[in-house]
């Protein structure tokens, strides 16, 4: 496996990420299981792992922790702040105050004195970025992270944390964490060439598009139970025109993953670690069997026609849907245009 350089830090990590998203309630409840997934990937040379503090309401990080007993200096663990975490209004958001609570929670679930990357799971345009980039900077001079990342930031935020951080003296951001497929492509308009211009690594989510790459969704079949259905129900919805275009997309896709002697799964993350501005493509499986088939996809090289043709199926820049976007512009919102 080579390794890549994230951002401009010196640190070499995988890539392909494993994401821990599918590790307890929202996925496989059985902890052993989910340890054992964990090491068959760290055995596999993989180095970097991803999770979440709202991932299973916390639980999911207190499986990552006890997976990383007596691993923990071998592995580059990023986690994010931001989410909903509690009852009452402040257990959620950027704000320096939920900041240092959250990150001391964190910590404890994952049984470590330290997060490599604290990353930002979503901009808050209720909180000014100087303090967020300070508390950020704050936890780096107190040992407790090491780096600061975002995910799903809009072009614009990352740029603006960027120079707040620079004009302050703050710890700058290291990474960029965007959903991007062969069918959720928008990152590529802007977001990766913010990224690349700042020297920050692309970590991208949902190589798979939440399972429609999986080769498990297609025309004349059954849509298959999926328990991201539950949280995103419109991302599902087959009766959506939206939805059946990507069943369009994904047959087509599986034919030409099929004439280049490749799975759709290794053909499709294969495709997101083509892109000069990507350093990791973060998957997610819920099962041992999941993980194998999605190892060894960072080998596979997609040659010019390969390429070309995802290119006619979608278009680069766009998303099939804008729902599988990630982010939704609040200025867009009925109450935000008309008052």
């Amino acid at each position: 496996m080579e390794y890549r350089v994230l951002g401009r830090t010196g640190v070499k990590v995988s890539p392909v990420c494993l994401g821990t998203m599918m590790f307890g309630a929202w996925g496989n409840s059985d902890h052993d299981d989910c340890i054992r997934i964990i090491h068959q990937a760290l055995d596999a040379g993989i180095n970097f792992v991803d999770t979440a503090d709202v991932y299973s309401h916390g639980e999911c990080e207190e499986i990552v922790g006890k997976a990383l007993a007596g691993r923990r200096d071998s592995v580059v663990l990023a986690t994010k702040v931001h989410g909903k975490m509690g009852e009452g209004s402040n257990r959620q958001g950027n704000s320096r105050r939920y900041i240092m609570q959250a990150v001391e929670a964190s910590l404890s679930r994952l049984k470590t004195d330290w997060i490599d990357l604290y990353q930002l799971h979503r901009a808050d345009p209720t909180t000014d970025i100087d303090e967020t980039l300070r508390a950020m900077d704050d936890l780096i001079t107190q040992g407790k992270i090491r780096y600061v990342g975002s995910s799903t930031f809009p072009a614009p935020d990352i740029v603006e944390a960027q120079w707040c951080a620079e004009r302050r003296g703050y710890a700058r951001l290291t990474s960029e964490q965007p959903p991007y497929s062969i069918l959720v492509r928008a990152a590529e308009t802007d977001v990766f060439p913010v990224c690349r211009r700042q020297g920050m690594s692309v970590i991208t989510w949902s190589p798979l598009a939440s399972g429609w790459l999986s080769g498990r969704w297609r025309k004349g079949q059954p849509a298959p139970v999926t328990s991201r259905a539950g949280r995103t129900p419109q991302r599902f919805d087959l009766t959506r025109p939206e939805n059946q275009r990507k069943l369009t997309v994904v047959d087509s896709l599986a034919i030409l993953a099929e004439s280049a002697g490749l799975s759709l799964v290794q053909m499709a993350i294969a495709w997101t670690l083509t892109h000069p501005a990507v350093t990791s493509a973060i998957v997610g499986p819920r099962t041992a069997e999941q993980l194998a088939s999605q190892l060894g996809a960072d080998g596979v090289k997609l040659d010019a026609v390969i390429l070309d043709r995802i290119d006619e199926l979608v278009a680069p820049g766009t998303n099939v849907s804008r729902e599988d976007g990630g982010w939704q512009n609040p200025s867009l919102t009925v109450k935000a245009r008309r008052g």
